[in-house]
């Protein structure tokens, strides 16, 4: 192939760099991610946990163990190998230390098991710098090699026992039995018989279908809510969970838990029948083993709350947990005296408490631990201080009392009730701010009321007549038995409507008030509990106000009343000139108009009377009968006569009428009117 081009000295072209090969000072190392150089044990615990999602334990030397499936990637691996079980212990000190890698596979003779290892520490000894990533793939590309090596020699132990000395005591004893000999009764009763074995409680199948349907809704709970998380894992059997965890308050934990970040919650395979448990990940043993064992007996104590809520409990009461099993801690510590009995009197003793528990009703409960800790002396500052920074309010007596009082008051009033209320999940549902749209008693105007407290009145007046009102709540619990919410006690006006209210609902699973809801008729409201998570459901579909009684409010004040206009009219005779007034002679009628409530034969006479704007009229005075009525247009509705004059039925006061020419009656004068002249011009 001839070169394209050629050099001035004759020589072909190349495709090569005309620089020089580049300097050892421009070659730079690969960059490390900043997270590696912070905490690379960490970091690399958390590579191979996401690339393998191992079961992870922790040590009794503070190590990690990861049990993991590792899939040989060579297509043409030659050993019918499906899985190679590693297990490999990184100790607390890594990277200073190596990582230890043991095979556990029960179909692998153990010389061969032994040379992967020994390739493992190999890699380990050649890769300082290298990851635990890197080295397990470099495992991967070498398996077949150290498989393929000669097996390792081992040894196999077996266990012999000597039971000659055994039989010989028995000889002995059976030859002590024989023989009469005295027993003393301390010695029988120093050495109680042994208890009797307690097998396992069976379940039926109906209860373990119960047990796995709950178990797999708590899980997607759990899942929904903790999966997006960096620390979560999940076991591949599904029954170890590793959970983030940040527990309140940290400086009233013990040093030893103070370091806790993530928790194992395990979750038996017939939970709720089985007891979970929890075990907190690096943190000492001292510390950390009589919090898990009050947590597991809570839990066994406490079977009707799911997962999520055991969870937040551990979160929220860590240091409480911490502080009871430090109490139970110190008084097993202190030494009880012994007491000196006789056995005679022991064995009374005995019967005599045997007798009475088989005879007596009475079953004693033990306290939960959770009570005791606010009556020791110790913690009782320590407990006020708690409490009043978890965000919690204390009433006083004086509002305590009110509150009750409240809740109890006598049936006035008008009563608010929820017909047909629908209740699910919820045990309780209280109104605590109540709107209501009322009426006044005055003008009938509709008026709107909102922010009823319970137990306090609250004033208002009139949009339109300014007439003063008041309003008082009494509350009262809605549950599965009654539908009543309360009564109102009014004065100045009625109840007409329900505004949009808040709703306080308690759950029905643990019995914790939510926090205020606001719902309406015909709304369905849903909602989750902030305790056990449980999700409830309410819907108001009509709401009834029944008057049962005057209101026991005082009338509100308003002033000195209006003094009633005498207007000496007699029904069935007419109006002084049937109504018309100088402005509209043709309107047969008076007017009266609702900013003054007073009565005048048109606007212009209203304004002439009177110093503020008028407002629309709603009724008026026929001008011939001299009957007050409602607003009509045409005629008077009790003695039919028409309240506009004829004439000026097409043109005045909303007629039936027209001023365009093209669209008037041939018969219409006006409509031929002024046609032919000129506009301006005059009259000869």
């Amino acid at each position: 192939m001839l070169p394209l081009h050629l050099k001035d000295n004759g020589a072909p072209t190349t495709r090569r760099q005309a620089v020089a090969e580049p300097s050892g000072a421009r070659v730079v190392s690969k960059p490390v991610p900043k997270a590696q150089l912070e905490n690379p044990r960490g970091y690399q615990l958390g590579q191979v946990q996401k690339r393998y999602s191992p079961k992870e334990t922790i040590t009794s030397n503070g190590g990690t163990s990861l049990a993991f499936k590792m899939t040989p990637s060579d297509p043409d691996f030659p050993f019918e190998l499906a899985h190679l079980h590693c297990d490999l212990l990184v100790p607390k000190e890594y990277p200073a230390k190596r990582p230890v890698l043991r095979v556990t596979n029960k179909d692998i003779p153990r010389g061969f098991s032994i040379n992967v290892e020994k390739g493992w520490d190999k890699l380990a000894e050649e890769k300082k710098d290298s990851t635990l990533l890197s080295l397990i793939n470099a495992l991967d590309k070498n398996l077949e090699a150290f498989l393929s090596e000669q097996k390792v020699d081992t040894v196999k132990l077996v266990t012999f026992k000597d039971t000659r000395h055994l039989e010989q005591e028995r000889e002995n004893k059976e030859a002590a039995s024989t023989s009469k000999a005295v027993v003393q009764p301390v010695a029988a009763f120093k050495n109680p018989p042994p208890k009797p074995y307690v097998p396992d409680k069976r379940h039926s199948r109906e209860e373990i279908a119960v047990a796995k349907e709950r178990r797999a809704q708590e899980v997607r709970q759990l899942e929904a809510r903790m999966g997006r998380l960096s620390l979560y894992r999940r076991s591949a059997d599904g029954v170890v969970f590793t959970l983030p965890l940040e527990p309140k308050k940290k400086a009233d934990l013990p040093e030893g838990l103070r370091c806790v970040n993530n928790i194992h919650l395990i979750v038996p395979l017939l939970y709720p029948l089985q007891d979970i448990r929890v075990q907190l990940n690096e943190a000492d043993a001292k510390d950390a083993e009589p919090v898990e064992d009050l947590f597991a007996q809570r839990a066994a104590d406490q079977k009707q709350i799911n997962i999520m809520g055991h969870v937040n409990y551990l979160a929220q009461n860590l240091h409480l947990l911490a502080k009871m099993a430090q109490l139970n801690a110190a008084k097993a510590e202190i030494p009880q005296p012994p007491q000196e009995t006789n056995v005679g009197e022991a064995r009374e003793n005995s019967s005599v408490v045997d007798s009475d528990t088989e005879k007596s009703h009475i079953q004693y409960i033990s306290r939960p631990p959770e009570w005791t800790m606010g009556n020791d002396s110790g913690s009782s500052a320590e407990e006020e201080t708690s409490s009043s920074d978890d965000g919690g309010a204390e009433l006083e007596k004086g509002e305590e009392m009110s509150s009750i009082a409240a809740f109890d008051a006598p049936e006035h009033g008008t009563m608010i009730s929820f017909p047909s209320i629908e209740l699910h999940g919820l045990e309780l549902l209280q109104v605590s701010l109540v709107s209501l749209t009322i009426k006044c008693d005055r003008c009938r105007t509709l008026n709107d009321l909102t922010g009823i407290k319970p137990g306090i009145e609250k004033a208002g007046s009139c949009k339109k007549c300014a007439a003063a009102f008041s309003a008082k709540y009494n509350p009262q619990y809605v549950h599965e038995h009654s539908c009543r919410a309360g009564f109102i006690d009014l004065s100045g006006c009625k109840v007409a409507d329900m505004l949009p209210s808040t709703f306080v609902p308690t759950c029905e699973r643990c019995s914790t008030p939510s926090h205020g809801l606001v719902s309406v008729r015909g709304e369905t409201t849903t909602n989750v509990c902030r305790e056990c998570h449980s999700k409830f459901t309410f819907k108001i579909p009509d709401v009834k106000f029944l008057f049962i009684t005057p209101g026991t409010l005082p009338p509100p004040t308003s002033g000195p009343k209006r003094k009633t206009e005498k207007l000496g009219l007699h029904a069935g005779e007419p109006l002084p000139n049937r109504g018309a007034c100088t402005h509209y002679r043709k309107s047969y009628r008076w007017f009266r108009f609702s900013c003054c409530n007073k009565v005048f034969s048109c606007d212009r006479c209203h304004e002439e009377a009177q110093d503020h704007p008028n407002e629309w009229a709603n009724r008026m005075i026929c001008g011939w009968c001299s009957r007050e009525q409602n607003y009509a247009v045409d005629e008077c509705k009790f003695c039919g006569r028409g309240v506009i004059g004829k004439k000026g039925r097409g043109f005045w006061e909303g007629g039936k009428g027209t001023r365009d020419q093209r669209m008037m009656s041939r018969k219409d004068p006006r409509k031929f009117k002024r046609i032919g002249t000129q506009p301006g011009a005059k009259k000869s």
